[in-house]
């Protein structure tokens, strides 16, 4: 009896590390197959080392882009430098938005490429020195209608009384990176700087309102997906009446007629309200 259990045991003890051996080996092919799956996505180096230089438009003949390292440069003055790869036959730009460009052809000299119109784009690489000097060392971003300071100071009588609206616009180096697209169709991120504006108004020597303005304080006034792309531009007292002292504040975009203006009323009294300016 004993020696028949004790066979029992044994062939259930065998099943059992078996059924184990098994359970392990395809947990390990699992893994393997798991792994062997996974994309390897490489930049293409050496496709890399041939875009450095500057390229030429073969249409216009005029400089399209500099590469140099990992970064693209742009003629325009007010253009960022851009990050970029090349992997797959497709040039990657990550500017204000990561664009893809398909190659179509690249050798040390050449460059054909589609940009996102469906438009073949033929450049070739400069051999002129002076292309450098001329189109990207001395040009740099510039500020969007002033690079100084603006000061108003305007004397008013106002029922009775003596007053002194003061307005300052102060350039700041806060970045606004606007969306644009070269000759070629490349998008690139132009890059301009944002004002603050100081109000103030005294009641002879007395100090009845005091603020600095910032783009985002009229958030209300612009859509949300536009206040990071306009430019407290101005700020300027146009009229006074029963209400306080009405400055139109001036938000614009950046090479474009798009504006927002807001009427901000100060009173006598110092308190401020802002109103929409309808379009007339």
């Amino acid at each position: 009896m004993r020696s028949i259990l004790n066979k029992h045991i044994s062939i259930f003890m065998r099943r059992f590390l078996y059924i184990i051996m098994i359970v392990i080996l395809f947990s390990a092919c699992g893994g393997k197959k798991q792994d062997s799956t996974l994309p390897v996505v490489e930049e293409d180096r050496q496709a890399k080392q041939l875009l450095q230089g500057i390229w030429v438009n073969t249409v216009d003949e005029e400089p399209a882009f500099r590469v140099e390292g990992d970064s693209i440069y742009y003629p325009d003055s007010t253009s960022m430098p851009a990050h970029f790869m090349i992997i797959a036959d497709t040039l990657i730009v990550e500017g204000g938005t990561v664009v893809k460009y398909p190659i179509i052809r690249q050798s040390e000299h050449v460059l054909d490429f589609k940009n996102p119109n469906g438009e073949t784009v033929e450049l070739v690489k400069s051999d002129n020195t002076e292309d450098d000097i001329t189109y990207f060392e001395t040009k740099h971003p510039v500020v969007l209608n002033q690079n100084r300071t603006i000061k108003r100071d305007t004397v008013i009588a106002y029922n009775g009384e003596r007053y002194h609206c003061y307005v300052q616009v102060n350039p700041t180096t806060y970045k606004v990176i606007k969306s644009a697209n070269t000759d070629e169709g490349m998008e690139v991120g132009n890059v301009y700087y944002d004002n603050t504006i100081h109000v103030a108004v005294f009641k002879g020597a007395v100090k009845k309102y005091s603020h600095d303005f910032k783009k985002h304080e009229f958030v209300q006034f612009v859509p949300k997906d536009r206040i990071n792309q306009v430019i407290l531009s101005d700020m300027i007292l146009m009229k006074t009446d029963a209400e306080g002292f009405h400055h139109q504040a001036q938000l614009c975009v950046p090479d474009s007629p798009s504006s927002y203006v807001i009427d901000v009323v100060v009173s006598a009294d110092g308190k401020m309200v802002m109103k929409e300016v309808p379009n007339e």
